[in-house]
């Protein structure tokens, strides 16, 4: 079993007798000397605070619409890098063998440092982004920079599967440097969200205006977790929220899958999924998708002007696009997205 290597980290306050307040987060934990934050990975060291989190335990390859996201450079690939820690202790976790590093005994540290030119490098080569994800890359804004300084000038955009929980300093911190973000709305309200993860959702939704305010695409998922998100007021109060910042953000409705210590649970019903999706069209989102259980006709985008099917999808992959330029190829509408990876001139 290999231990952290730990690096100094960014956001600290020093407070008073020698503690640190670690700003990353809303949870803006205080630390004395030696102890570590509820995410596990950032530290006060002897009055420096550090990250665990320039770090790895995952690295492969992904289709773009994995992660997902249906409005970002439709059919490309995503070099996809999860380092272990999260700020939230979600009940259903599927990747708890991950996140939960650090409060569950059985999880041990399993990630080694990144080689940043190695990866930046290797997804240059490849005409790949690079994505942080499985765990919460909002818990590594080092690593995030540190390759986005690397990737800018070879056109390599870095993107995001986040819980969208940091606090205002931090989103301005990283938001330049990210291309895309597709954060969770878990929970309609904070007491909900709560219990769920242990954190107020209202962060979150703060999060999403900040980032999309920044420029920086967005995209948001609700996973229909029973107890919290699967009934039709949870589900119409997330999409009025998400309206009311921007109705063109996609939002992608997850099949809840039992896991971790939700393993009693039934998965989510197609027919619920169908009606949580007509929620989100009767609450004016522009754009409302399911993965897989309803079929093509959920995961294809259509022109909001004529109708046409824009983008064709399988299940994690795009089969056709007919989006040019950022613009229906039918009728010349524009389509909302970011279809052109940075520094590329069309």
């Amino acid at each position: 079993m290999t231990t952290p290597v730990w690096t100094p980290a960014l956001l600290g306050t020093a407070v008073d007798g020698g503690r640190l307040r670690c700003d990353l987060c809303p949870h803006l934990c205080e630390l004395a000397p030696g102890e570590v934050g509820e995410c596990a990975v950032r530290r006060n060291n002897d009055g420096a605070l550090e990250t665990a989190t320039f770090a790895a335990s995952v690295q492969h390859d992904d289709a773009i619409e994995r992660k997902p996201f249906y409005h970002v450079l439709p059919g490309s690939r995503v070099h996809t890098l999860g380092a272990p820690g999260c700020s939230f202790r979600c009940n259903y976790c599927i990747n708890h063998r991950l996140s939960q590093y650090g409060r569950t005994p059985d999880v041990p540290w399993t990630a080694s440092p990144v080689d940043v030119a190695a990866v930046v490098d290797g997804a240059a080569a490849a005409g790949a982004s690079i994505g942080l994800s499985y765990a919460e890359p909002g818990l590594a804004p080092e690593l995030t920079l540190a390759l986005a300084e690397r990737a800018a000038p070879v056109g390599v955009p870095i993107l995001w599967k986040s819980n969208g929980f940091l606090t205002p300093p931090a989103i301005d911190l990283v938001a330049p440097h990210l291309f895309a973000v597709n954060i969770d709305v878990k929970a309609p309200d904070d007491r909900s969200h709560a219990r769920l993860t242990g954190a107020p959702v209202g962060p979150v939704l703060d999060a999403i205006e900040r980032f999309r305010a920044a420029g920086v695409w967005v995209e948001v998922c609700t996973p229909l977790i029973p107890g919290v998100s699967d009934t039709a007021a949870a589900q119409a109060a997330i999409a009025r929220r998400i309206a009311a910042i921007d109705p063109e953000i996609p939002w992608h409705l997850l099949r809840f899958t039992p896991d971790f210590r939700m393993r009693r649970h039934p998965p989510t019903q197609p027919a619920d999924l169908l009606a949580a999706a007509t929620i989100g069209y009767e609450n004016e989102l522009a754009f409302v998708y399911v993965e897989r259980a309803l079929g093509a006709d959920y995961r294809n985008s259509r022109c909001r002007e004529c109708g046409s099917v824009l983008i064709e999808r399988g299940i994690w992959s795009t089969i056709t696009s007919s989006v040019a330029d950022g613009r229906c190829a039918f009728c010349d509408a524009s389509v909302p997205g970011r279809w052109v990876a940075p520094g590329v001139r069309r």
